[in-house]
């Protein structure tokens, strides 16, 4: 996880399980002069519109006030969805079986993206099955991490 990530999840996490939430994940995508702010909440009641509104509001009085991300940027709350992002190495073992999409930060045998099957964790790898080959990549590699829903 990127510094900014982390220091927005320190800050932000008490806040959103206060409301009643889990914290999915941050992503913070810098685009120049206009940022992205994305915050993935989830509940075991799962997620209303007007929960996201609550969080929202929440989250960009905290931010007004802390001002950690300096120029514009747009706050985007929501449930991380069917295709969800995998932001923590504890999030991979619900998924075991489940197709993945992974993007790593350099090469790995030649290549950065794989695409097939969550088989498990050894240690800090992960273990992912593409056709009929098992590759281990280590989870510090990772750059992104999407589980692809069966719909």
């Amino acid at each position: 996880m990127a510094v900014k990530e982390q220091q927005l999840q320190d800050m932000l996490e008490p806040i959103v399980k206060a409301m009643g939430f889990v914290l999915w994940g941050i992503e913070y995508i810098s685009q120049g002069r206009h940022s992205v702010l994305c915050i993935y909440i989830e509940s075991d009641q799962g997620i209303t519109v007007d929960d996201c509104a609550g969080v929202s509001h929440q989250v960009s009085s905290v931010l007004d006030v802390e001002d950690t991300i300096s120029g514009e940027y747009t706050l985007e709350v929501s449930s991380p969805g069917m295709d969800r992002l995998l932001f923590k190495l504890a999030q991979y073992p619900a998924y075991f079986g489940e197709g993945i999409e992974l993007r790593l930060r350099s090469p790995f045998e030649g290549r950065r993206k794989f695409k097939g099957v969550l088989k498990g964790i050894e240690g800090e790898d992960i273990v992912v099955q593409v056709d009929n080959h098992e590759y281990l990549l280590p989870y510090s590699a990772v750059e992104k991490a999407r589980i692809q829903s069966r719909a």
